[in-house]
Parts: structure tokens; C-alpha cells; sequence
């Protein structure tokens, strides 16, 4: 099991701290790790080989012009679920680097969003270096705000 996937799971059913402080436990900590990631205030909710999800509320920080969230906040968002689930998938003997996002804005992000993940379990095993992460930002009401595709560079570690 990944350190990720095993901190996630430790964090989030210790029983005197209770699931919910412990996702955000977890993504306090995944944030000093990362530190860009602390702009959006991430609040990791599922991590498990090949999904993830990642929920970015909408508060001031992290809202644009016209009062939605930002695009980038978004791609954000996107990233750091992506980057869970890459820890929590890939093989021990493989490393991995993003390598391009493609994403397309299909509405307006006017409630909390939550990023999600996914990929074929098959393409991290395979010979192909490229694997292909679906991502999706959903708001409140189910409506799909921003979805695409973040590849991966996976090459066995050195």
C-alpha cells in the first residue's frame, strides 16, 4: 500500500479524531507537502487506487470576478486529486511526472466543486510510458463545471 493511501486510511478512521477531521487532517498535511496546493484548501474525501476525490469550497480565496470559482483553482483542484491518485495507484517500482492537462469549462462554478479522478488500472502495468487521468469538477447540484484529461509520465524508478 502506497504511504498516501495508507495515511489517508489512518487519518480518517482514527476514533477518537472521527472521519471527517481526519480527511482534514490528511489534507492539512498533504498541503506541507505541497504547499501550492494550500491556496485552494483542499479537503481530500476519497482516496483509493485509481479515484480520488477532492472537494474545493467556494470562499473568497478562490473566487474570480464574477464570483465563481476560478478557472485555475479549478485546474487546481483537478491536479491535486490527480496527484492522490497517482501515489495511491502506481507500482513501487514506477515513478510518475505530469506531463500536459487538457480541459475544457462546461458551466459556471457557483457552489463548492469536487474534483475527481480516474484511470485504468491496466495502463499503469502496461509498456506505456503515457497514462491518461480523467478529470471532472462537479458542483453542488451534479452539473459538470470542468472535465478533462491530465497525462502522466510513468517510467520505471532508476
Amino acid at each position: 500500500m502506497s504511504r498516501v493511501l495508507d495515511l489517508h486510511r489512518t487519518s480518517t478512521s482514527l476514533p477518537l479524531v472521527g472521519p471527517l477531521v481526519g480527511e482534514r487532517l490528511f489534507s492539512f498535511a498533504f498541503s506541507q507537502v505541497a504547499p501550492y496546493f494550500w491556496s485552494i484548501r483542499p479537503r481530500f474525501t476519497v482516496i483509493e487506487p485509481n479515484h480520488a476525490e477532492v472537494v474545493i469550497r467556494k470562499r473568497r480565496a478562490v473566487k474570480n470576478h464574477i464570483g465563481t470559482v476560478h478557472a485555475i483553482a479549478l485546474c487546481n483542484g483537478l491536479e491535486a486529486a490527480m496527484g492522490v491518485l497517482a501515489e495511491a495507484s502506481i507500482p513501487a517500482d514506477k515513478r510518475w511526472i505530469p506531463k500536459g492537462m487538457e480541459v475544457s469549462y462546461t458551466a459556471k462554478a457557483t457552489s463548492d466543486i469536487t474534483c475527481h479522478a480516474d484511470t485504468d488500472p491496466a495502463r499503469w502495468t502496461g509498456d506505456d510510458p503515457d497514462v491518461p487521468v480523467h478529470v471532472k469538477g462537479v458542483r453542488s447540484d451534479g452539473t459538470v463545471v470542468i472535465e478533462g484529461v491530465i497525462r502522466l509520465w510513468v517510467t520505471p524508478k532508476r
